[in-house]
């Protein structure tokens, strides 16, 4: 905008001074009046030229350059309209006026977002504070009356949880073992128990034969005795 303003006075300062060259030239350039005899002339009169193209493209460039394009060159100098020239420093004062009231407009808009922004800002931070501590106290668990956070309280359980793991793998573990070893021994005291009652049979067997062979010679001998005393 302010570039705008910039290009604007260049463009009147150039008109200016393209206005006063023009009137200086043309004084300049006048001749000398030289006294002469009266010599009585006929004034002769032209109808006046009416300009009827008109402007097409009313912004300043466009102004400037119908403007330009409708003046007439004298000696290197352009004789530019009053009332163009007129026209075209209404429309310079015209844009003015409506950029620096567009400028305060904007301006106006900066500050009030800025206080926007602002509120936002301190909006955010309450919500964003509001919201730490709702979730520190989300995170938070209390047993047996301690205070422990979940990433803890995780850990804790869990720890836990594979020690009572590892304590039951250890105890079936154990248990297996006993119950082969156990296994072992109730095998080896059915082969002992086996063993014993075969052992106890064959005892049995040899005491009634001894007997048997025993109460036979009892028997000879008896019929040996009672054959001697007959």
């Amino acid at each position: 905008m302010k570039r705008k303003l910039f290009i604007t006075s260049i463009l009147i300062a150039g008109l200016f001074i393209q206005q006063i060259s023009a009137q200086t030239a043309q004084v300049k350039t006048q001749p000398t009046p030289v006294k002469a005899q009266a010599v009585p002339t006929t004034k002769t009169y032209y109808p006046k030229r009416v300009d009827t193209v008109k402007n097409t493209d009313f912004s300043l460039n466009g102004q400037y350059q119908f403007m330009l394009s409708r003046s007439k060159s004298l000696y290197g100098a352009r004789l530019i309209n009053p009332t163009r020239l007129n026209s075209v420093w209404k429309s310079v004062n015209d844009t003015l006026r409506k950029e620096r009231v567009e400028l305060k407009n904007a301006k106006a808009k900066v500050i009030e977002q800025e206080k926007t922004i602002s509120s936002l800002k301190t909006e955010i931070s309450g919500k964003e504070s509001t919201l730490n501590d709702t979730t520190a106290k989300a995170d938070e668990i209390n047993f047996l009356g301690i205070s422990f956070t979940k990433g803890t309280y995780s850990i804790i359980v869990w720890s836990i949880i594979i020690i009572l793991a590892i304590a039951l793998f250890i105890v079936i573990a154990r248990s297996a073992k006993n119950i082969l070893e156990a296994k072992h021994r109730t095998q080896l005291y059915d082969e002992i128990s086996t063993e014993y009652q075969a052992y106890k049979v064959k005892t049995n067997e040899q005491q009634r034969k001894l007997a048997r062979e025993l109460q036979d010679e009892r028997n000879i001998i008896e019929e040996m005795k009672s054959r001697g005393k007959s």
